[in-house]
């Protein structure tokens, strides 16, 4: 099993800045791909930023060029810098960890979800 904590959601107004954090704990070994999901009140969840183990990236349109998606694998912990925030970034915001290379085709944990609220 693998636990994974969020961190580092807020209140921010738009055009700044938060850092989330995601600290993976248990069988962090078996941990392949990483990635960051978001749901906002009525939708659907969504990708919002991936990472493979070896840090190939891949992000959704609406945050390139805003939000950069790291990795570190000494520290088990995952990130997501986000800059440029914008009213509709606003959303639940869940750390997810893969046992497959590509975590949009599997997601095995999930962590608690962290709220990111962008104020206009």
């Amino acid at each position: 099993q693998v636990q994974l904590v969020e961190s580092g959601g807020g209140l921010v107004q738009a055009g700044g800045s938060l850092r989330l954090s995601c600290a993976a704990s248990g069988s962090i070994f078996s941990i392949n791909a990483m990635g960051w999901y978001r749901q906002a009140p009525g939708k659907q969840r969504e990708l919002v930023a991936a990472i493979t183990r070896g840090g190939s990236t891949n992000y959704a349109d609406a945050v390139k060029g805003r939000f950069t998606i790291s990795r570190d694998n000494v520290k088990n912990t995952l990130y997501l810098q986000m800059n440029s925030l914008k009213p509709e970034d606003t959303a639940v915001y869940y750390c997810a960890a893969s046992h497959h290379p590509i975590v949009v085709v599997q997601q095995n944990y999930w962590g608690q979800g962290t709220q990111v609220t962008v104020s206009s």
